[in-house]
């Protein structure tokens, strides 16, 4: 039996059952508390989370969807391996999305916007001095949604959270390696913003989150058990 690495559920009004446990094991799966080829049961699921098995089987559901589970049947569903085509199709995605939103952010960004990113900023020198990888994966996401939000479609980050989560795998296992890296880009970013230089701006984002195709080449040659095969 897989134990798993949270405990039962507080349910919220106008949230399902089946979206907390959806959350619950997405979040632990991108976070790779739950790694790739882990064994996966209803029943056990249900039993920590103090939930009925059926909200447990729809959230299965939506998460081998979404290539996070392999559901078979008559045998155990596991947590699926790295996809390197689904990685890269995320990064399109986002990447398109994010240019859209930073392009209108550099025209509305007010002095209070400015400074709320110079602070998220601040916050990611100290995790990196600090060696706080997980607090530094956070404030990188941080300062991607502010951007979103100071655009005006703050929606656009709960499509591209959705989206990345292939990619987030992926950076969490280049973390703490990758962030000094990723927070230099972020000032270069910054920089651009700061001026409206919005091609720059573009440039420097358009790098940034090409960086992962880069470590999942890294990454596959040091963790190959992690990894789809790369015809499949």
């Amino acid at each position: 039996m897989t134990e798993l690495p949270f405990a039962a559920l507080q349910s919220r009004p106008a949230t399902t059952t089946t979206d907390l446990v959806y959350r619950k094991l997405h979040d632990a799966i991108v976070a790779l508390e739950l790694p790739p080829g882990t064994k996966m049961s209803e029943a056990d699921v249900a039993r920590q989370l103090d939930v009925s098995r059926q909200p447990v089987r729809d959230a299965f559901f939506r998460l081998s969807e979404r290539g996070f589970l392999l559901i078979r049947p008559q045998r155990a569903t596991l947590v699926s391996k790295i996809s390197e085509v689904a990685v890269r199709q995320a990064a399109f995605v986002r990447t398109a999305l994010e240019l859209a939103c930073l392009r209108e952010a550099i025209k509305r960004a007010t002095d209070s916007d400015l400074a709320a990113l110079e602070d998220l900023l601040d916050q990611q020198k100290g995790a990196i001095e600090r060696d706080a990888s997980s607090e530094f994966h956070d404030l990188d996401d941080a300062f991607h949604r502010k951007i979103c939000d100071i655009s005006g479609q703050g929606f656009a980050w709960s499509l591209i959270r959705e989206q990345k989560a292939h990619m987030d795998r992926v950076r969490r296992l280049s973390l703490p390696a990758n962030g000094p890296r990723a927070y230099g880009e972020h000032l270069d970013i910054m920089a651009a913003f700061r001026k409206g230089d919005v091609v720059s701006a573009e440039e420097h984002l358009t790098r940034h989150l090409s960086h992962v195709f880069e470590m999942v080449g890294i990454i596959r040659g040091r963790h190959p058990e992690l990894f789809e095969d790369a015809g499949a």
